[in-house]
This record gives C-alpha cells, sequence and structure tokens, in this order.
C-alpha cells in the first residue's frame, strides 16, 4: 500500500487515539491501558520526530503514526529516544510500520538523535521483526519490568545507533 508521511498534528488526535486502542487491544503493543488525553500525550513525546501516514489518494486516511519520547531529561541523553509506532489494524502488514520507521530514524537524525530505542514485548514478533529491518539491534531482556494487568511483563529491548550523529 502507498502512503504518505507527514508531519503529526493535534487535529490527527481523534484517528491516532482510535489506532492507539487498537494497538492496546492486543495486549502486546503497550503497558498503558487507557488512552490519554491529547494534553498528556502531547507533553510526554518529543515536539520533533511526529509523524502520520495517510493514504496516498485520501490525507484524511490516517493509517499510522510514529513519534519520540526523550528517555531523560538529562544534557547527556538528548540525542537519545524512544520510538512509538502504531499501525491500524486495517493497515497492518502493508508497509506502513517500515515507512513510518524509516522516515522517523530520517527524521531523528536531522534533529539530532543518535540512539533510537524500542521497548517491545517479546510476543510481538511483528514489531521486532520491523525494527530489526530498520537497523535495530537486540540489547536485552528486561525480565518482569512492569505489570500489565495482574501479571509481569518482560519487554526486550533493541536500539539503533545513527551512523552520521554523534560519531
Amino acid at each position: 500500500m502507498n502512503c504518505r508521511i507527514i508531519p503529526l498534528t493535534a487535529e490527527h488526535w481523534p484517528a491516532l487515539r482510535e489506532i492507539y486502542r487498537e494497538g492496546i487491544a492486543t495486549g502486546y503493543a503497550t503497558f498503558e491501558t487507557e488512552i490519554p488525553e491529547w494534553e498528556r500525550w502531547d507533553r510526554s513525546h518529543g515536539q520533533d520526530c511526529r509523524l502520520v501516514a495517510v493514504g496516498t489518494d485520501d490525507s484524511s486516511n490516517i493509517l499510522g503514526w510514529a513519534a519520540l519520547s526523550p528517555v531523560s531529561a538529562r544534557r547527556a541523553y538528548q540525542g537519545v529516544a524512544e520510538v512509538s509506532v502504531y499501525v491500524a489494524a486495517a493497515a497492518r502488514g502493508l508497509g506502513i510500520g517500515k515507512a513510518l520507521l524509516r522516515a522517523l530514524i530520517e527524521e531523528s537524525e536531522a534533529q539530532g538523535t543518535w540512539t533510537l530505542q524500542a521497548g517491545i514485548f517479546p510476543e510481538n514478533a511483528a514489531s521486532i521483526a520491523l525494527h530489526k529491518s530498520c537497523g535495530f539491534r537486540e540489547v536485552g531482556i528486561r525480565s518482569r519490568i512492569a505489570k500489565l494487568g495482574d501479571g509481569w511483563r518482560d519487554v526486550l529491548l533493541l536500539e539503533r545507533r545513527s551512523s552520521s550523529v554523534g560519531l
């Protein structure tokens, strides 16, 4: 499926919220169990590197989104960010995630980010494969890092170091 990648704005939030809800429903995408309000989501993500994938024939058809969150407020980590990529259920398996992640990598490097990291549930094979196809490598497992519902969950930590930023 062809798509265009454009900057994410507050006007996209209703569609993004639904895609996020679909991700939460899988039980494999996030520890979140409720959709935050726009204001909380906006504060928790960096102001740069926010992207949406839209259909080539209809820019109101939001197929997925990607954004970065800072990993720390400490100055030493200003070039390190955590990746979020979500694809609408109806658009999964069509290359939308790869288009978003590639564009996010390019945009992050233009903004001076040298390390991207992703925490992914080990059961989320599609997300792990996506990240590896875009140059992420496994760092390790964070065992029983947090609870989702009543059960402890592991998280696979992946990272990608820029070959052009922070050398």
